[in-house]
């Protein structure tokens, strides 16, 4: 884990204004214009299938639409007003563009942000360059690094883990120069299951008893079959020593092949894959 500094940040976007992540070229180092810190009606879900047909634009959240599987900041706000309180330790190793950081941020949380991808920990930099002074906000930390290795991480410091890691090599983070290790270029389901056990031995060695840990994620097709990652992944958890708490169904809106698919969905008799797993598990 290396630790991304503002200096850092200032550094790289002097020679970077455009972050390439999969086929998405992503703007920083802009001023950012917010409207509106908070969501204009927010209500926690209740049930467990939620559904969030558009996505937040509060805060920075509107920058991220390019982000290819970022997740709606509905879902994260709710993880972590039901999971948290003030001034707890949420961590996302694979924070993408930053969305349950800037989430953590905003409700007076500590947060620890990763991603291998050292772009996407700028992004995440940029994303966070909101005002603070009046608010009494906390900054959160972001690094660049391995989610399999959390060794800045102390045992049992993490109050709550919020997290939206690749569906394997679904959407290739890294597509043009592939980062050793990055999970989402590997082409091996097996292999991806078996680094994804590190992962998860890390966030149960980090996370504190009884506390939770919460991860979006969903299956995918081959050859008109559909590839059950996200049960494979809820059971390599149980076998962790994590207890089931929460398995919450999170309907996708917007995705940007459906459009593709749909074409061949009812030529070649197969079902879109319409929703996502959001697990919540706790640790004893």
């Amino acid at each position: 884990m290396k630790r991304i500094t503002l200096d850092d940040y200032n550094n790289y976007k002097k020679l970077n204004d455009i972050v390439t992540i999969e086929d998405n070229k992503i703007k920083i180092g802009e001023k950012n214009i917010i409207e509106t810190l908070e969501p204009e009606k927010f209500n926690l879900e209740i049930d467990n299938v939620w559904s969030f047909p558009e996505r937040g634009k509060w805060c920075t959240h509107y920058l991220n639409a390019k982000y290819r599987g970022n997740y709606a900041p509905q879902l994260p706000r709710n993880i972590i007003l039901r999971y948290s309180k003030e001034n707890d330790l949420i961590l996302d190793p694979f924070s993408g563009s930053g969305t349950t950081l800037i989430e953590a941020k905003l409700l007076k949380r500590h947060g620890i942000g990763m991603d291998i991808n050292l772009g996407s920990a700028m992004i995440t930099m940029d994303r966070l360059n909101f005002n603070n002074s009046e608010n009494n906000l906390i900054e959160p930390e972001i690094f660049n690094g391995d989610a399999r290795n959390l060794n800045e991480i102390e045992d049992e410091s993490i109050d709550l883990i919020m997290t939206h890691p690749p569906y394997a090599n679904i959407i290739k983070y890294s597509k043009d120069n592939i980062i050793k290790d990055d999970l989402s270029s590997i082409e091996s389901l097996e292999e991806y299951y078996k680094k994804f056990k590190k992962v998860i031995k890390e966030m149960h060695r980090t996370l504190k008893k009884g506390k939770y840990c919460a991860i979006l994620i969903g299956d995918t097709r081959k050859k008109g079959y559909q590839i059950p990652i996200s049960f494979t992944i809820m059971q390599l958890f149980l076998k962790e020593g994590f207890v089931l708490k929460e398995d919450i169904i999170k309907v996708q809106h917007n995705t940007k092949t459906r459009h593709y698919w749909a074409s061949l969905s009812i030529k070649n008799n197969f079902m879109l894959l319409a929703y996502e797993h959001l697990f919540v598990f706790k640790k004893l």
